[in-house]
């Protein structure tokens, strides 16, 4: 029985990783191909890009009200903002003991803000220009970071909620997140601070360091992020429930982080 609990367990890792390894490699392919492009001035991909913030542009000057609401919304989804809600559940996993998977938290703000300017530095893609612009944005374009930290970040946070909730849960919480990196993305086009492309440069970039993140910390410590996933589902269960069942097993492995001990204290046998 150990012995096939144990090969189950390594299975289900090594599809895990082969999981995470080919979404940085197919996002990674896709936001390299569409560098490509929009460095040598693809004509189809600069008449999508143009004419989608044109007409934006057009609308966002003729209506003042909508277009600080658009505003006022890009500005809550900033990157600060998103990086900070990381940093705020790093420190929070950090404080119940779950140490790899705070660090898994951090390197994705961490890798995801420095990958985010080594790549605006090395396309040096310029913004949209305009004689009356409606908003202002610094630095170069490709790929937006708005929507490189919302999708990070929505993707974390749906990751540690998904095995603390049930079927709906996870359906509220997967339709929440993608209007949330959907909505900012767009902000970014209809304030004419970003050309379509980039924001969807944007979304590749996060699912490559969404999948390398995860893969290499699974190469380096096998199963750790799993054990501190149980481990949080221990530690966060409801303290009555805890006295009276006390011989409840926590939740199995997840299917985001790998396979591992079923009790939290077996993760250091």
């Amino acid at each position: 029985m150990h012995l096939t609990n144990s090969s189950t367990s390594v299975t289900a890792r090594h599809r895990r990783l082969l999981r995470d390894s080919a979404v940085a490699v197919v996002c990674a392919a896709l936001f390299g191909l569409l560098a490509v492009l929009v460095t040598r001035h693809w004509q189809p991909l600069e008449r999508f890009d143009l004419g989608w913030v044109g007409e934006l542009h057009r609308y966002a000057r003729d209506h003042k009200i909508w277009t600080a609401s658009v505003q006022t919304l890009s500005d809550i989804g900033g990157t600060i903002t998103m990086r900070a809600l990381l940093g705020i559940a790093a420190g929070w996993l950090w404080l119940i003991g779950a140490r790899m998977l705070a660090g898994w938290v951090a390197a994705q703000a961490l890798v995801g803000w420095a990958g985010q300017w080594a790549l605006k530095l090395a396309v040096d893609r310029q913004r949209p220009s305009f004689t009356d612009p409606v908003s202002h944005a610094g630095g170069p374009a490709f790929p937006s970071g708005h929507a490189m930290a919302s999708a990070i970040t929505c993707a974390v946070l749906v990751g540690l909620l998904w095995y603390r909730v049930r079927r709906r849960g996870r359906i509220a919480a997967c339709a929440v997140a993608g209007a949330t990196v959907l909505t900012i993305g767009w902000t970014r086009i209809a304030l004419g601070v970003h050309w379509p492309s980039d924001v969807l440069a944007g979304w590749l970039a996060a699912g490559v360091v969404l999948g390398a993140v995860t893969a290499a910390i699974e190469l380096w410590r096998p199963g750790a992020l799993a054990r501190d996933v149980r481990r949080v589902n221990w530690r966060t269960r409801p303290r009555v429930q805890r006295i009276v069942v006390p011989a409840v097993r926590p939740p199995r492995g997840s299917d985001l982080l790998g396979d591992g001990a079923d009790h939290p204290d077996e993760a250091v046998r």
